[in-house]
């Protein structure tokens, strides 16, 4: 208990040393100025201020004198700072059932002045919320001041903007019929493909401004493809399906409310697969004399994975080399590239040796010529007999001429641009055999009419 009393009475002494000090010294020394100046005139003020106890009153005055002034702000100790709160929500209050409201921002910044002190409790206490209060308005243009929910009496604080420019129109409602998106289809796995979506309803209900509503064209459910659960074909049930309303350019139109928010979609996924052929397709020519004997590839059949509807048009998987002035053995490593409609492939390279013998050519007569590409607008003729049928040169090793089979080869003219009137055309010659050179420098004659 005595070291309690001990320790008390230090801090007091402290204290006493302090105010002594800060206080009554230098006081005691101007009022003793004062008083030896005035000590031939005024002995009465001599005897009061010759009292310790009047010292230590007028230091306590003093003291809770200059308190007063600086708490009341008549003297400022401290700088006057300023911090700005960026990016603040405004929050609107008007009859929402009853109204539209354009014009109102986002967000505001607010600049708070004040002491440190009272700005560092206005941003630990305060909810800064900023607020436009509509309540009192009706149908039309007005300017409308913001307001802050200012937390600390002491502050003075900016808008910006401190007034807004708001649009109030009357809300109205449509029925609008709904589709679906499917967004981030790269993310669903390359083996499934979306069967089909059925949503839970065909219309929804969007309210808005008469002028705003004019400019939907659509309304979309988004179904995200990139939902972990998506492993696997099957049915998946989605809950919370977003609904955008778009315009007639495909822009978000915004200040649209739509009733419901979300809907559920179930989602029906497959995995369609078709088995099918590489094909090795050769481009340039091998060096003169020399011509393709063998083909041999590392991949012979890939699985291919897409929409049905796609893979049922795929008769073949297409990869090119080129042969240009080879003669010799060669083998090419290849990137097998996807098709259209193809997703995904059981493989995707593919190590392809290619072989030379000597040269040989055989002639393939009565080739029937094909018209493609003519426009809708005019049919095409065959000038005379002898121009609906060429002979087609065949170059190639004697054993892969032997086993040609002359079916597989077609001849065809594009017709893309011509007019009416009689032209002379190249014929274009096709084949299956990669190994074999297909020739023919024939021109034939046609003759083009309005239909």
């Amino acid at each position: 208990m005595r070291s309690i009393l001990k320790v008390i009475r230090a801090f007091f002494h402290l204290i006493y040393a302090g105010i002594d000090k800060i206080i009554v010294t230098p006081i005691s020394r101007v009022v003793y100025r004062i008083n030896k100046r005035l000590k031939s005139s005024n002995n009465k003020l001599d005897k009061i201020l010759n009292k310790p106890w009047t010292l230590i009153y007028l230091s306590l005055i003093f003291a809770v004198g200059i308190f007063l002034l600086v708490d009341s702000k008549v003297i400022t100790l401290v700088q006057t700072e300023a911090e700005v709160l960026s990016d603040q929500s405004v929050i609107a209050e008007y009859n929402k059932e009853a109204y539209v409201v354009e014009g109102i921002p986002d967000t505001v910044d607010v600049t708070l002045i004040g002491r440190k002190s009272d700005l560092y409790l206005a941003k630990q206490l305060g909810d800064h919320e900023v607020k436009l209060d509509l309540t009192k308005y009706g149908v039309g243009e007005h300017r409308v001041r913001l307001t802050y929910n200012q937390s600390i009496g002491s502050l003075n604080y900016k808008l910006d903007p401190s007034t807004v420019l708001v649009v109030i129109k009357e809300k109205i409602s449509t029925l609008k019929t709904i589709s679906y998106d499917l967004l981030n289809e790269d993310k669903l796995d390359e083996r499934l493909s979306v069967e089909n979506v059925a949503l839970d309803r065909t219309e929804v209900v969007i309210k808005g401004a008469e002028d705003t509503l004019e400019k939907v064209a659509t309304v979309r459910a988004l179904i995200d493809l990139s939902n972990e659960q998506f492993k696997e074909k099957g049915d998946y049930t989605i809950d919370n399906v977003p609904l955008v309303a778009y315009d007639k350019e495909g822009k978000i139109v915004k200040n649209v409310e739509i009733v419901p928010e979300k809907l559920t979609a179930t989602i029906k996924l497959e995995s369609h697969s078709k088995e099918l052929p590489l094909k090795v397709l050769t481009t340039g020519a091998p060096k003169s004399g020399k011509a393709i004997s063998e083909i041999k590839s590392s991949v012979e059949k890939i699985t291919v994975y897409g929409d049905q509807s796609m893979l049922e048009n795929l008769t073949n998987v297409p990869v090119t080399i080129d042969v240009a002035d080879l003669s010799q053995e060669k083998t090419y490593n290849v990137t097998i590239n996807k098709p259209n409609g193809v997703r995904s492939m059981s493989s995707t390279t593919a190590t392809i040796t290619v072989k030379f013998g000597e040269e040989m050519q055989k002639t393939i007569d009565n080739i029937g010529v094909e018209m493609r590409n003519l426009s809708s607008s005019y049919t095409v003729n065959a000038k005379s007999e002898a121009d609906t049928k060429i002979s087609v040169i065949a170059k190639g090793t004697q054993e892969v001429l032997d086993a040609l089979d002359t079916s597989t080869i077609s001849a065809y003219v594009d017709l893309s641009g011509y007019g009416e009137g009689e032209h002379q055309v190249s014929v274009t010659v096709l084949g299956d055999d990669p190994k074999v050179q297909y020739i023919s420098n024939k021109q034939i004659t046609i003759i083009i009419s309005k239909s």
